[in-house]
């Protein structure tokens, strides 16, 4: 069988927040182009098929956050059950930080980064070597392999369009609730990397503060065969939509020119909301609905531990500048780490509620708790060394413990609170007021401030995971 055979080359989504795998049509789209004919599997919303799997001879994973790796492995011990000869590559951020034991666990290449080239460049070399059932030495930039350390790779050559027709269709992902209704959402980069180095973050230790731009017809393309297939609403899935102000100013005029009725929305750094506030009006009238971004804390010690380059301050003037410009804030949380004591957990909630901030917040957002990943720039302070543990390589973190047994405690009793609700579809409003009795250490049950049923609440998507 040819690499160039149809299905020879498999690649694998485990899962990419809820959206259809822009992480799996992008290096489909690079390999097309190079003259293979890939196909496609995402666990996340498809059966996974043993038959796709064996017989294809290159089977790529994409891991491009910590769920995807945690799922990820498990894919490519099964693939090796099901197809010894394969060639097992595991590709994306994720796939660089956990290199050493994805390559000691079943994986015969690991790529990361911008992973595309390297990606067809794997898949070339593989075709030229005979197939023996033994993994092939490669000499591919970007490429980690078992005692043969990767030669770096961390640059953009010209984009080829995603190729999404081997996927499925958009309506089996995450939807837009928004007014009383559902619509189907799209999803893209319009750049990749980021300029920032927060030190909780896996995007730097790969990276390196460095961003590229994607090509503003290349985004184009991408959001023109989504809407053909139905999409309403596209998700900007940039780590910061507002690293190059100007691109993304551009890309999103030309979005509602194109497609005046379509909305969208971003992710962004408070700093970028301060300092570039002045786009945010346009932005709004130019179909942003929401703003994701990652305030963490509202504790300016824990804050300045992870080199967020915000203030508590800040994210209150953030929240208003938003607001202002017609864009609901969508803030994010690292709900507990080693910093964080029971008065600012309690002090986070209580900032929500005094900010109208609710219903903005998906409740899983309340029991975060720190990850510290392989690479993780917390390993080099020693604010973190003192209470950091071992690496649990199964579960692809180092392990710490808070100095305040309480804080432990708390977050496992408030994460069955909180999944049991979201299970049982209970209204956030509910939920938050539960979380706040029971750090208050009053029972779940106490009578707690009650919302209208009925009230009008922030856009959302229906996925809440960020991780």
């Amino acid at each position: 069988m040819s690499l160039r055979d149809p299905g020879a080359i498999l690649i694998v989504s485990c899962y990419e927040l809820g959206h259809q795998p822009l992480a799996a049509a992008s290096p489909i789209g690079f390999l097309r182009r190079a003259g293979f004919d890939p196909d496609s599997l995402d666990i996340a919303v498809e059966i996974f098929e043993p038959e796709r799997v064996a017989r294809a001879r290159l089977v790529a994973v994409s891991v491009p956050m910590h769920t995807a790796l945690r799922l990820g492995i498990r894919v490519v011990q099964r693939v090796r059950e099901l197809n010894p000869d394969a060639a097992i590559c595991c590709f994306g951020l994720y796939a660089a930080l956990n290199a050493d034991y994805l390559l000691e666990h079943g994986a015969d290449y690991c790529i990361g980064g911008e992973c595309e080239e390297p990606l067809v460049a794997l898949a070339e070399a593989l075709e030229r070597a005979p197939r023996n059932g033994k993994p092939t030495r490669v000499n591919v930039a970007g490429v980690y392999q078992r005692g043969a350390p990767a030669t770096p790779w961390l640059r953009r050559l010209p984009f080829a369009p995603p190729a999404r027709d081997t996927l499925p269709p958009l309506n089996k992902y995450a939807w837009l609730e928004h007014r009383g209704q559902r619509r189907t959402v799209g999803y893209v980069e319009a750049s990749r990397g980021c300029l920032h180095l927060c030190t909780h973050c896996p995007i730097p230790p790969v990276y390196g503060g460095r961003f590229f731009i994607v090509p503003e017809e290349t985004v184009l393309a991408d959001v023109r065969q989504q809407v053909q297939a139905g999409a309403q609403h596209i998700t900007f899935g940039d780590p910061d939509f507002l690293n190059g102000p100007g691109h993304a100013l551009s890309v999103a005029r030309a979005l509602h020119a194109e497609f005046p009725e379509l909305t969208f929305d971003i992710t962004t750094k408070v700093e970028h909301i301060l300092k570039r506030g002045a786009i945010l009006p346009e932005l709004g009238k130019l179909g942003c609905l929401f703003a994701i971004s990652a305030v963490e804390s509202v504790s300016d010690t824990v804050l300045a531990i992870l080199d967020k380059n915000h203030t508590r301050a800040d994210i209150e003037t953030a929240v208003g500048l938003l607001r202002d410009a017609g864009i609901a804030p969508r803030p994010t949380w690292v709900a507990f780490t080693p910093w964080t004591t029971l008065g600012d957990y309690l002090d986070m909630l209580a900032f929500i509620e005094a900010n109208r901030l609710i219903d903005h917040v998906d409740p899983v957002q309340y029991t975060i708790r720190l990850l510290v990943p392989p690479g993780s720039y917390l390993l080099d302070r020693p604010e973190m060394q003192r209470h950091i543990g071992k690496l649990d390589e199964a579960s692809f973190s180092y392990t710490w413990t808070h100095p305040d047994p309480r804080m432990d405690r708390l977050q496992k009793q408030l994460a069955k609170l909180v999944e049991k609700d979201v299970h049982a579809g209970e209204d956030p409003g509910v939920t938050f007021y539960r979380v706040w009795s029971v750090a208050s250490g009053r029972s779940p049950s106490f009578t707690a401030p009650a919302l209208p049923a009925d009230r009008d609440r922030a856009p959302r998507l229906s996925e809440p995971w960020f991780c």
